[in-house]
């Protein structure tokens, strides 16, 4: 209440100039995360230094002292960007040219660059994020700019700031037919319309892979891709999504191996898919990675295999699906997979003994003991499906302990985790069998990816984030080419059948609402996800495909681009007449006060009162007080009444259009009145032959 008080103390002009400066600082806020620091300082203590002279209704500085500061944020985005050209130096300098100039606000032709300047800023937002959080952040922007705009074209004082701030978002809604029409029909032309990327781009994939690596990514709850399958939904044990397959081993970390024989003779994918497929969409986040998590297992057949719009993407021999370029912006794929499947060479090739290869001098305890178990007398001559059961029953039987924060390991990792503390993550489990599995003679490698969805769908999309990065094994089995093994599922089998993924501690925030009412926050977050995947496959995922589709709608049986300009000029073309007929029809419905004032001075020349069209009412109820005396006193007395209205000391400038009706509905009820009272006084004076009233001196 203090400082709604202290607020409208303020002198207007200083309220406005306060508004315009947190409009400003507004639109700026998205740009702080990737601005530097220095520009973030300098901006807002510029704004700050505006704002204390709007406070205090000082001079604002000379143009000599703008110049130092704007010649020095110069010099500063040059050793800060090492360039004036590009996206980043360019929004820095927009971003400090912004402040700059409130700082030269002494007429309306300054506060127009401002403003304009403003409506750029908002655009370059989107160069980093077009996420719906920053697009509603914008929304404000846009009409805090347009509420400015409102009161620059107004007196000092009129109309107040809740009103124009009707008036802008009235403005504004009157535009959005145009905007949404310019969306859905204005071509989309590539790579322009890609420019903007949304481009966080995390992920809890990547080439290589060390011990604790996919336990610090399960602490990131974004998410990383939603699925919307078109058919039943798959069990939860079956849902992997394949991504990066890592085969040699440093000691320390995995990374993809590169085979040591030529071309021509490396294994390939031989990929055989059985029973019944299940089609699903995935709507991919920004990764930076040249790489599709697709659902194992998608094949690379007509009908099945993804495509891309804009991407090339092709199936390596480890089954992964590989894209010519990055992706660096949203993507939608439609896809067929199926569960049940072989691939890999059945009978050994050249290639597959890469996959035995460790680095010597690591581990020498797992390896002792996997010599020792592969050469038992009962274990002699077993299968690679025998032997991986074995090390899976081991890991039931010894009770290892699945756990986020299993700490950091040491050189032998392998060794630390077997034998001593059995503490780990997905990773350190499948790194463990795959090691064992090439100490017995095995052919195996890790695989990772993602498994698992949340429960609940929201809007029919299951969402998995970027805490279901997972790591598997595979192994090589001579008659059926690789096999699946989860050592995971062995110690933690509700990690893999229900999703259930350790949980990281939640913040501050997260965790109170939590603790009030956890399923009040878990509603909030399905909502709010659920408002993000409609914003992303409705807007973000708009595309020229979507345009086709619709003007086929439309009656289009093939339609191309130039179609879509036909169909946009057409609309925009009738859009235009039907402006112009509605503005010619609604014509005499604008600016109230004009027609009434012209309405007025006719009534008054009916009674001999002639006035100017720039009299103000006041000037007009002194004329009628003249004319006709006592008579006029009444239309005198509404004249002023008014005049105070429009006028007087602390009004909004003038009256609604439903006052004004009012007003002259009474006035003009006065006006017959006098009128009639006026021709009865001529009728009853006696008239001479001439016309003249009767004693009437004649000149």
């Amino acid at each position: 209440m203090m400082v709604a008080r202290a607020w409208q103390r303020l002198p207007r002009e200083a309220r406005d100039t306060l508004f315009q400066l947190g409009v400003i600082g507004w639109t700026m806020l998205p740009h702080f995360a990737h601005l530097p620091p220095w520009c973030v300082v300098m901006a807002l203590a510029i704004l700050g230094w505006r704002g204390r002279l709007a406070l205090r209704g000082a001079p604002l500085p000379r143009r000599w002292i703008v110049g130092l500061v704007l010649a020095a944020a110069i010099a500063l985005t040059l050793w800060s960007e090492r360039t004036l050209l590009g996206r980043d130096a360019g929004v820095t300098l927009l971003v400090v040219l912004m402040a700059l100039k409130t700082l030269e606000l002494r007429a309306r032709r300054d506060a127009l660059v401002v403003f304009f300047l403003g409506f750029f800023l908002v655009l370059t937002n989107f160069l980093y994020s077009q996420s719906l959080l920053v697009a509603l952040s914008m929304l404000v922007s846009v009409w805090g700019l347009l509420t400015a705009l409102v009161l620059a074209h107004m007196p000092v004082g009129r109309p107040p700031l809740a009103q124009a701030g009707r008036l802008a978002a009235h403005a504004a809604l009157l535009g959005l037919p145009l905007m949404v029409l310019l969306f859905a029909l204005f071509p989309r032309v590539a790579p322009l319309w890609g420019v903007p990327q949304d481009a966080s781009g995390r992920t809890g994939l990547s080439g290589s892979m060390a011990l604790g690596g996919v336990a610090s990514i399960a602490n990131d709850d974004s998410i990383a891709m939603r699925v919307r399958f078109l058919g039943p939904v798959p069990a939860g044990e079956q849902l992997y999504f394949r991504g990066p397959v890592l085969s040699r081993f440093d000691g320390r970390e995995w990374t993809r191996g590169v085979p040591s024989v030529p071309f021509a003779q490396r294994p390939q994918a031989q990929l055989q898919v059985l029973g019944s497929g299940v089609p699903y969409e995935l709507t991919i986040e920004p990764s930076r990675l040249a790489l599709l998590p697709m659902l194992e297992m998608t094949p690379d057949t007509p009908g099945s295999a993804p495509e891309p719009q804009g991407l090339v993407a092709v199936q390596r021999a480890d089954a992964q699906w590989q894209t010519d370029r990055p992706l660096t912006e949203r993507l939608r794929v439609s896809a067929v997979a199926y569960p049940e499947y072989r691939h890999g060479p059945r009978v050994e090739v050249p290639g597959l003994q890469d996959l035995l290869a460790l680095p010597p001098g690591f581990n020498p305890r797992s390896l002792a003991w996997a010599h020792e178990l592969r050469d038992r007398a009962e274990n002699v001559g077993a299968s690679a499906e025998e032997l991986a059961a074995l090390l899976l029953a081991h890991v039931r039987r010894e009770e290892y302990l699945y756990t986020l924060e299993p700490g950091s390991y040491g050189r032998d990792a392998v060794d630390e985790f077997w034998f001593d503390r059995r503490l780990g993550f997905c990773e350190h489990f499948a790194a463990a069998f795959v090691v064992m599995m090439r100490a017995m003679g095995v052919p195996a490698r890790i695989v990772t990816g993602y498994q698992g969805t949340d429960p609940v769908p929201v809007d029919g999309y299951y969402v998995v984030r970027q805490s279901h990065a997972h790591a598997w094994a595979e192994y090589w089995q001579r008659g059926k080419g690789w096999v699946r093994a989860d050592p995971t599922a062995a110690v933690a089998p509700e990690r893999i059948r229900t999703s259930r993924n350790l949980q990281p501690r939640p913040g501050l925030v997260a965790g109170a609402l939590t603790t009030v009412s956890p399923a009040l926050a878990q509603q909030m977050r399905r909502f709010w996800e659920a408002m993000n995947n409609r914003w992303n496959q409705w807007v973000l995922n708009y595309s020229r495909g979507t345009q086709f589709d619709l003007l086929k709608r439309l009656g289009f049986r093939a339609p191309e681009a130039l179609d879509l300009v036909y169909v946009l000029l057409g609309l925009l073309c009738s859009a235009s007449l039907a402006a112009a007929a509605w503005a010619l029809w609604d014509r005499h419905r604008q600016d109230p006060w004009q027609r009434l004032q012209g309405r007025m001075a006719q009534a008054l020349r009916l009674l001999g009162v002639n006035v100017s069209a720039h009299d103000p009412p006041r000037t007009r109820a002194d004329l009628v007080r003249r004319k006709l005396g006592p008579r006029g006193a009444t239309l005198a007395s509404q004249l002023e009444a008014l005049d105070r209205a429009r006028y007087g000391r602390g009004q909004d400038g003038g009256t609604g259009r439903l006052a004004l009706r009012r007003w002259w509905r009474g006035f003009a009820r006065e006006a017959r009145v006098v009128h009639d009272a006026e021709s009865a006084a001529r009728s009853a004076t006696p008239r001479g032959s001439s016309g003249a009233p009767l004693g009437a001196r004649r000149g």
